[in-house]
């Protein structure tokens, strides 16, 4: 689009993408609550599926307007073998909220709905709780090494509490996704944390290896995402409200599961070590993609 529209673009899509939401979100919150009251699995299960259906619309509204506010080149690799009768455990570097959007619009058909593991505090907050719980992300309720210390009887509860939430996705298919660096990527974080890598922060092992451990053997493989958005990096979220995101590069490459990288990571310092070196090799081949993409994607010289 003509950046000379760009602003109206902006106010456009941001009232769509408000309305949509509100239109998706609040059924689910009506749902949810219909599901506290009534503790029945018939009804649990009834609004679980409910729930899904009403997420997979918000995805198919983020789908549209970016068609109506966007020209955007999708350039897609890996995606040929996926499966929504599969369980996936989805890692990706985060640059941006665009990255959700894109996660959302790209794989909305291919895989089961995704599920966030999110902290136990939010399960608290007005309608976001309630929604989240109805859509069956579980909450995790973490105890540092220090709490640990003073309170032993607590160990492995965070671990139990996380295996409870995730029974029911033993009944169908998901989709679990981590944004593994726990934050979006800035060069300015990535010189704080004096990262390893050129174009990604360091990754957060912890959270992955919990869900691997809680799972076992449920996940059928590990999508491992690469996002890059070649012409608009430096404010992809902005430029894609204004109607300026002009290509999204996504590269997907499927992990095998196996009990190399399934243990007790909080209590077992060997798997820990060997687990984050697995992970940090994973993110070594991240950080090269990454590289290779930018140098594939950047403007001749003149």
């Amino acid at each position: 689009m003509p950046k000379l529209f760009a602003p109206i673009i902006f106010v456009i899509t941001t009232i769509l993408t408000l309305v949509f939401t509100m239109f998706c979100s609040v059924p689910m919150v009506i749902a949810g609550v219909f599901k506290l009251l009534l503790p029945f699995k018939v009804v649990s299960r009834g609004v679980s599926a409910f729930c899904n259906f009403m997420m997979w619309c918000w995805c198919v509204s983020l789908a549209l307007i970016l068609k109506i506010t966007n020209r955007i080149e999708w350039d897609i690799e890996g995606a040929e073998d996926l499966s929504k009768q599969t369980w996936y455990l989805l890692i990706s570097n985060h640059k941006s909220w665009t990255d959700i959007v894109s996660l959302c619009v790209v794989m909305r058909n291919r895989i089961p709905m995704n599920k966030y593991f999110l902290k136990q505090q939010l399960a608290w907050v007005p309608f976001i709780g309630i929604a989240c719980w109805a859509l069956d992300m579980p909450f995790m309720r973490r105890y540092s090494r220090a709490y640990l210390i003073k309170h032993p009887e607590k160990r492995g509860k965070d671990i139990e509490t996380t295996r409870h939430s995730c029974e029911k996705f033993r009944n169908h298919p998901t989709t679990i996704v981590n944004f593994v660096e726990g934050s979006r990527f800035t060069e300015q974080k990535r010189e704080q944390l004096n990262s390893p890598y050129q174009n990604l922060l360091p990754p957060k092992s912890a959270g992955i290896a919990l869900a691997l451990n809680v799972l076992g053997a449920q996940f059928d493989r590990i999508l491992n995402v690469t996002l890059y958005y070649p012409e608009n990096e430096a404010k992809p979220f902005i430029d894609l409200l204004s109607g300026q995101m002009k290509r999204i590069v996504i590269r997907i490459e499927t992990l095998p599961v196996d009990d190399s990288i399934r243990g007790d990571y909080m209590n077992d310092k060997a798997f820990k070590r060997q687990f984050q070196q697995w992970l940090h090799e994973v993110w070594q081949r991240k950080d090269l993609l990454l590289s290779q993409l930018k140098e594939q994607f950047s403007k001749p010289q003149q």
